[in-house]
């Protein structure tokens, strides 16, 4: 058996943040390792692009991991949220670096797993970037044989942070529950469900909180939202 599972991405993948009902926001790709019974190596950076899973996290997964030669039973790969959020976004480039990401990943595991971004992701959202990174993960995951978590439907109140980019603490448990879904059709076994390891609290006052906090960051969020589309509308990219 290799090592377990190595993570590499952006915050999505680091998670960290926020208690929900009780249940401490943790990452998806760790709840995953943990369905599966494994070790968990994580190198995801907040705020990272595919460029920095390059220039940082594979020189740093290289320098600090004391067997850079170890074999991982799966590799995890999630990245281009801030990629389609830069100016300077180019669909070419992204492919180019997110191959050679997920080609360095897929040497060092026995199977290679990433993910689409939702297709409401952000606020405001870009329907037609997310449209051109979800092809580019989808082509290059195919040429690498990796498995491809189709996140493209993902998203709820409950599920996702106010911001619609960040998953909440149920949020990623329901994304490492998919995850395993489409692991064991590879035919990695799902040892625990994490949904079954968490204990939400059910009183109506945390509930209330909960609901109350959401609501506040919502408002603010709609405001930042509308400001957004009107320098859209305004400026150069519109109706991306």
């Amino acid at each position: 058996m290799g090592a377990g599972v190595l993570a590499l991405g952006d915050s999505i993948t680091n998670a960290g943040g926020e208690i929900q009902q009780g249940v401490a926001l943790q990452s998806w790709a760790l709840w995953t390792a943990r369905g599966l019974g494994l070790p968990y190596t994580p190198y995801a950076v907040d705020g990272a692009t595919v460029q920095d899973v390059l220039a940082v996290q594979l020189p740093r997964f290289e320098a600090a991991h004391a067997d850079p030669d170890a074999r991982f039973e799966l590799g995890c790969l999630y990245i281009g949220t801030n990629d389609i959020r830069r100016p300077d976004w180019d669909q070419a480039a992204f492919e180019a670096a997110f191959s050679t990401a997920l080609e360095w990943l897929a040497r060092r595991c026995a199977r290679t797993l990433t993910a689409t971004i939702p297709a409401r992701m952000g606020r405001p959202p870009h329907p037609r970037r997310i449209a051109q990174v979800n092809a580019a993960i989808t082509r290059v995951a195919a040429a690498h044989g990796a498995l491809v978590l189709d996140l493209t439907d993902f998203g709820a109140r409950n599920l996702m942070m106010a911001d619609h980019i960040h998953p909440t603490a149920f949020g990623q448990v329901a994304i490492a529950e998919r995850a395993l879904t489409l692991l064991a059709g590879d035919g990695l076994v799902c040892r625990v469900h994490p949904s079954t390891l968490i204990a939400p609290a059910r009183t109506w006052l945390g509930r209330l909180q909960d609901d109350l906090a959401t609501l506040r960051r919502g408002v603010r969020f709609s405001l930042l939202e509308r400001a957004a589309r009107r320098r859209m509308r305004s400026g150069p990219g519109a109706g991306e």
